[in-house]
């Protein structure tokens, strides 16, 4: 019986996971053959992880790329994430993604009010759970590659099956 993911990772009990994405309706996600050539796309999947590895509290141990799939082998550093300020937080999600207008006007030094304050501090800790998370991990190295992937190949839909795979060690 299939389980949510949430009662998979267990950070608490592990800190090692094993990841694995595949590709769906026999693409490829790099490798080269008759007629096509997708070497290029391994350099975006490293490029990305490296990416991730150094905004998220997560450490690669290790990754391999394969035809149609890759595997990450992740490791949570939840204390690393506990140890982040407000704006070290703020600074390392802006990396990703640009955050919404209170967000902006808090690190362009708006004053704000305590009620405002309030919501800043809400979006930090909602971000500071997201950046020691597996799932949101996988979600920003996934989607650009399929996106990416997919204008590449001229289709749209999935071009990874399900979310991800894990393991844990």
């Amino acid at each position: 019986m299939t389980q949510p993911r949430r009662n998979l990772i267990s950070v608490s009990d592990t800190p090692y996971y094993h990841c694995v994405s595949r590709c769906v309706r026999r693409a490829f996600l790099c490798g080269s053959g008759k007629g096509y050539n997708f070497e290029h796309r391994r350099g975006w999947i490293v490029t990305r992880i490296k990416q991730l590895a150094a905004v998220f509290t997560i450490d690669v141990a290790a990754y391999a790329v394969m035809s149609n799939h890759y595997h990450v082998v992740l490791r949570v550093d939840t204390a690393q994430v506990d140890t982040l300020s407000r704006d070290a937080i703020i600074e390392r999600w802006r990396k990703l993604f640009k955050g919404p207008e209170l967000i902006q006007q808090y690190m362009a030094g708006k004053a704000l009010g305590a009620p405002e304050l309030a919501v800043v501090d809400d979006i930090v800790n909602m971000w500071r759970k997201r950046l020691a998370d597996i799932s949101w991990f996988m979600r920003c190295l996934n989607e650009p590659i399929a996106r990416w992937a997919n204008k590449e190949d001229n289709c749209k839909g999935h071009f990874f099956e399900a979310r991800f795979k894990a393991r844990h060690y």
